[in-house]
This record gives structure tokens, C-alpha cells and sequence, in this order.
């Protein structure tokens, strides 16, 4: 089976560190030929990939929704969705994105506030200058941090001092699972949940919630998954195979903000057919 398409990664758009143009050389040289751009929560970084794609490539022009689902004790868990081939001017889409533009920008200033409170050399100047044309993220204020030598990796940052449990971490208010599944399916894209057994997923997603969400427009599990160990994706390629959802793998490459390898796991070609078939949009070609 071929495996040409890395399906979920990401450009300074959003959190990652590589330009656009960046990436595209960086995928060239792991010899893809398809790629998923998913930046957060927009499609600011489109009308680039198109531009400057590269003749021996195409994108699927897609988006990283967030949401959250609450767990067995009300407590909201973060699940990331993949959309893909979508209109992105549909009225829901757009009304979702300036919220959540304006909830990341309120959320990143509270962490940075809560760590200057706390004695941190860092400035919300500077979180900003490193956000560039993107929203403030967790990422941008782990880069800041390595900046001043309070840790030495934005992995470390997130180990430390940004993750969900830690002293400095503001809440971001996401859409609900559910609806974020019929809102790109609304929209006519290909809804795919990300990471499905990383960060806490686990805990809520099951396969009888799966099961719910393919009336409401579910096409596909992300199986393969650096963060995903044999027995996670041993599970989730049984539960996509029992409910008929489509299996993809992706690297969610972030550039040096985390210590993935563009194109490490990889989607087959016949899958990326069947999502280019069900979607509303054509890729960039």
C-alpha cells in the first residue's frame, strides 16, 4: 500500500515553525506528494499554500478545530478535530473562528500575565512578536520561555509549566465535540478526529461516543500518530474498522516545536481518494 501523504501538520499560521514555503521543502525532502496543512482553528494559511505550491505536490486545504467533550465527571476534555476539504466562508465556520480567535488571544494573555505575576523575565510584547501572524498559543509562550532560559524545549514548557494541571494554565472555552463534528460537516468537509488516544482523549472517547458522532457527520479516525503507542492504534484501527470510518496517519509536524519528523507516519493514497471524494472542495493541484 502506498503511503505518499502526511494528512495533519502545521506552518507559522498557527503553532508550528516552518513557513509555508518551509514546509513544502521540508516535504519534498521526505518524499511526499500529498499533504494535509491543518493549521488551528483557520484557513489563513490557504490562500498561501496554494500559491506557493510546489508542481510535484497538492493540499488538502484543512483546519484543527478545537473542542472538548466532558468526561464520567463533568470535566471537559480536549479533543482536537481534523477538517478537511470544507467551505471555508460557510457562516458557521466563520462565526466559530472569531470566537475562538478572540478566546485564544484573552486566554494567551492570561497565561502570560499569570507567569510575570509569578517572576517570569517574559513580556506579552514578545509572545506576541514570536505569535506573529497567528493567535497567541501555549507554543508561542513556551518559545519565550526557552528565550529567558526557564526551560530548554517548548516540550519541556508544556511538561512544566503550561500543561492543564500547572499553576499558569488559563482555561480556553472550545466548541463541543459534537457540534464541531456538524459544523464541518455542515459546511461539506471530511471530519476526522486527531489523536484520538493522546493527551486524555482516551478517557471519553470510547467507541459507543464514536458510534454517535457518525450521524452527525464522523468520516475517520487518525490511527497512526506519534503519540499513539501498537495498542492505541491497534484499538482505534478495530473501532474504525467496525464502524466503517476511514484510517489516517499523520505526523502533526510543528516544526522545531516538537521533536517530530514530517512524514513519519503517513496516510495511504487510497484513503486520501476516498476523503477527496467526500469532500465538498478539490485540492490544491
Amino acid at each position: 500500500m502506498t503511503r505518499t501523504a502526511d494528512l495533519h501538520v502545521h506552518t507559522t499560521w498557527s503553532d508550528g515553525t516552518d513557513s509555508v514555503a518551509e514546509l513544502f521543502a521540508a516535504a519534498q525532502a521526505a518524499g511526499l506528494a500529498t499533504l494535509g496543512i491543518t493549521d488551528h482553528d483557520t484557513a489563513d494559511h490557504w490562500d498561501e499554500a496554494r500559491d506557493l505550491l510546489p508542481a510535484s505536490m497538492r493540499v488538502l486545504p484543512a483546519t484543527e478545530f478545537s473542542t472538548k467533550h466532558p468526561d464520567d465527571d463533568g470535566r471537559l476534555i480536549s479533543i482536537h478535530l481534523l477538517g478537511y476539504l470544507f467551505d471555508r466562508e460557510n457562516p458557521g465556520v466563520v462565526s466559530e473562528w472569531e470566537r475562538m480567535r478572540a478566546e485564544r488571544s484573552g486566554r494567551g494573555t492570561r497565561i502570560v500575565e499569570n507567569l510575570i505575576a509569578a517572576g517570569y523575565d517574559i513580556s506579552l510584547e514578545r509572545v506576541t512578536e514570536i505569535a506573529g501572524n497567528s493567535s497567541i498559543s501555549r507554543p508561542h509562550i513556551g518559545r519565550a520561555l526557552m528565550e529567558i532560559g526557564a526551560v530548554d524545549s517548548v516540550t519541556e514548557a508544556f511538561a512544566e509549566l503550561l500543561n492543564e494541571k500547572g499553576p499558569y494554565y488559563a482555561p480556553l472555552r472550545a466548541l463541543p465535540l459534537t457540534e464541531g463534528v456538524a459544523l464541518v460537516a455542515a459546511a461539506g468537509g471530511v471530519p476526522v478526529i486527531a489523536h484520538g488516544r493522546a493527551r486524555g482523549a482516551g478517557a471519553v472517547l470510547t467507541p459507543e461516543l464514536i458510534e454517535t458522532l457518525i450521524p452527525l457527520g464522523l468520516r475517520g479516525l487518525e490511527v497512526e500518530h506519534p503519540d499513539h503507542d501498537d495498542a492505541a492504534r491497534a484499538e482505534l484501527s478495530g473501532i474504525a474498522a467496525d464502524l466503517g470510518l476511514l484510517q489516517t496517519g499523520s505526523s502533526d509536524y510543528h516544526g522545531t516545536n516538537k521533536t517530530l519528523r514530517i512524514g513519519q507516519e503517513r496516510t495511504s493514497d487510497e484513503v486520501v481518494e476516498q476523503i477527496i471524494d467526500l469532500g465538498l472542495i478539490a485540492p490544491f493541484e
